[in-house]
């Protein structure tokens, strides 16, 4: 089957606005299980003037059934990232989503945070296609771990998930290896990277689904316009972030070359004051000889 490549963020959004999918994807990743997905009005939409671009960023309530039976609510917050230069972007969102607030049981409160971050560039030092970062409490004091949750707590910290597209292999055994094989960046049928050949065996409704929606953003040719939009518009991005690194490379070399000039005139002064301080002492030495 062929299927549209959900790295792009119009495809990844098209996904998302799925409810089945959107469940499908933040359960398989959270390993819980998710009875009901609101999308957040406060939408996911960055537009970087220069290029016309639209970021990718959305934002979920999850409701999540807990191992007690009772349910619990749960800010998410899906973010994608092409280059590393996204991590301050990453940061400023965050800030904003600690300030927002929820009804729970007919009253307003802050909802624990969730991140999930789908990177297109790896991580050197991790070498896995998925991680969760979690959370330890730890009582420094009889130094072990303690199982219980402060709900103070819970609202200023958060776990987070990071996918790897450039590290999903061809592995196809778990709930979760399914998920990821949709993003597993193989198979292409074209030189751009926009279309690619889906050759897993689809053996579950959600996995299903998900293939339906990405083979239909893939053939439909309104869908690929819109898809080679937004690739044009990382090449500009691209480009304008290439040329403001070679100019701070550039910037950087003129200053260490400035201060390397700097460093050898004062060694110079250096030298010269100490040869004519030993000059003086001579001078001195003769003139009492005298």
């Amino acid at each position: 089957m062929i299927i549209a490549n959900p790295i792009y963020d119009v495809v990844f959004k098209r996904l998302m606005e799925n409810n089945k999918v959107a469940k499908f994807f933040i359960g398989t990743l959270l390993e819980q299980t998710i009875e009901t997905v609101e999308v957040k009005p406060q939408e996911f939409i960055y537009t970087d003037e220069l290029a016309g671009l639209s970021v990718f960023r959305l934002d979920f309530i999850a409701t999540i059934k807990t191992q007690s039976g009772g349910y619990t609510k749960l800010l998410i917050e899906i973010q994608k990232a092409k280059n590393q230069i996204d991590l301050m972007r990453f940061r400023n969102y965050l800030g904003e989503q600690y300030k927002k607030e929820d009804l729970v049981n007919n009253k307003k409160t802050i909802l624990p945070i969730t991140t999930i971050y789908i990177l297109g560039f790896n991580l050197p030092e991790i070498t896995t296609a998925c991680i969760k970062v979690e959370r330890n409490y730890k009582d420094l004091i009889a130094k072990k771990i303690i199982d219980t949750r402060s709900d103070f707590v819970e609202k200023l910290t958060h776990d987070s998930y990071i996918v790897q597209v450039d590290r999903i292999t061809d592995r196809y055994q778990t709930r979760l290896d399914k998920l990821l094989s949709v993003f597993e960046q193989k198979n292409f049928v074209d030189d751009k990277k926009i279309t690619k050949e889906f050759t897993h065996n689809i053996d579950n409704e959600d996995l299903k689904l998900t293939t339906d929606i990405l083979h239909h953003s893939g053939t439909n040719p309104k869908e690929r316009k819109k898809i080679e939009t937004e690739q044009e518009a990382w090449r500009t991005v691209n480009a304008m972030f290439e040329n403001e690194k070679k100019q701070f490379v550039k910037a950087l070399s003129e200053k260490d070359k400035a201060l390397t000039e700097k460093d050898k005139a004062l060694t110079e002064k250096d030298q010269a004051l100490t040869e004519k301080d030993k000059l003086i002492e001579e001078l001195k030495k003769k003139l009492n000889e005298k």
